[in-house]
């Protein structure tokens, strides 16, 4: 049986071969949450918040409809973005200020995309279970937000 670090392993390879793609940016990051989304079983919700001045804007995603713009400080995003650092909520109920996109969410993980010191975006990922995510969760999702920062997609 396959682990959830091997999962991510192989899936980071592959996402890693979809970064080569000189394509539509849009259209990478489609596919790059897409496998995700379909890798990771304990994703219901996975996707790209990008900075837009002084707004996160949705980006490319995988699962239901999504709230579009989100202020810096606001919601597991917002606060990810302005302190710059991972967030792992366990209960989404339990964090002030959540922004409940979907009453489905349960537990959520947010990561900042860094380049040059600045947050540049953020990978959110939403379960409908309760404390879905850890710290195996945390490191590959911060060496696919390191992948995505050395390009030119966002």
């Amino acid at each position: 049986m396959v682990n959830k670090a091997q999962t991510y392993e192989s899936t980071i390879c592959y996402i890693a071969e979809l970064l080569k793609v000189d394509s539509l940016p849009s259209g990478v990051l489609c596919n790059v949450a897409a496998a995700l989304h379909e890798a990771m079983p304990h994703y219901f919700w996975v996707g790209f918040y990008l900075v837009k001045g002084e707004r996160l804007e949705l980006g490319p995603f995988q699962g239901p409809p999504a709230c579009f713009a989100i202020k810096k400080g606001r919601g597991v995003c917002g606060t990810a973005w302005a302190e710059a650092r991972t967030i792992i909520v366990a209960d989404v109920d339990q964090f002030p200020g959540h922004i409940a996109c979907s009453s489905r969410s349960k537990s959520e993980i947010v990561v900042p995309i860094m380049r040059k010191g600045e947050v540049i975006g953020v990978i959110d990922v939403d379960s409908e279970h309760l404390n879905a995510f850890n710290a195996c969760d945390q490191k590959h999702l911060e060496r696919i937000a390191g992948l995505l920062s050395s390009t030119n997609l966002i």
